[in-house]
């Protein structure tokens, strides 16, 4: 490649930092205010939009998440963000959103880049889905 798509390339490289994914999730856990499994219900209750991300495949083995609506990853940012024109009806600027996944770590990243759009109330769930099941496994019903 030569001429001005190389300059572009190439001033793009320079100016890009290198950093690992664990360093975005942990930079992205900075910026949220996470959702402790025992809470989310309470969560729910208070009106926050709680959106399972995960796969298919993994909703099928280890079942659904009550109340949760159901945005595949891919398509996150355009169904939530309430300026795009393929928006879930249930989305607002100032509604509290959890986003949930299977161990909590996608579910960061997603939840930063909602927050990026300007749904500051976005967050996720410690531990995902596997954390909140944990808990419902260990819950005592009286």
């Amino acid at each position: 490649m030569s001429g001005p798509a190389q300059s572009r390339s190439a001033g793009y490289r320079a100016r890009v930092d290198r950093r690992s994914v664990d360093d975005l999730a942990f930079a992205a856990r900075g910026r949220l205010d996470r959702v402790d499994p025992a809470d989310l219900a309470a969560e729910q209750e208070a009106g926050a939009l709680v959106v399972d991300i995960r796969p298919l495949e993994q909703r099928q083995r280890d079942g659904d998440l009550p109340g949760a609506v159901v945005i595949d990853r891919n398509v996150l940012e355009w169904r939530l963000d309430p300026a795009s024109s393929h928006r879930i009806p249930a989305t607002d600027y100032e509604r509290r959103i959890v986003v949930v996944c299977n161990e909590g770590f996608a579910s960061s990243l997603a939840a930063a880049t909602l927050q990026e759009l300007g749904l500051r109330k976005a967050t996720d769930l410690t531990g995902g889905y596997q954390a909140w099941r944990a808990g419902q496994d260990g819950a005592v019903t009286v």
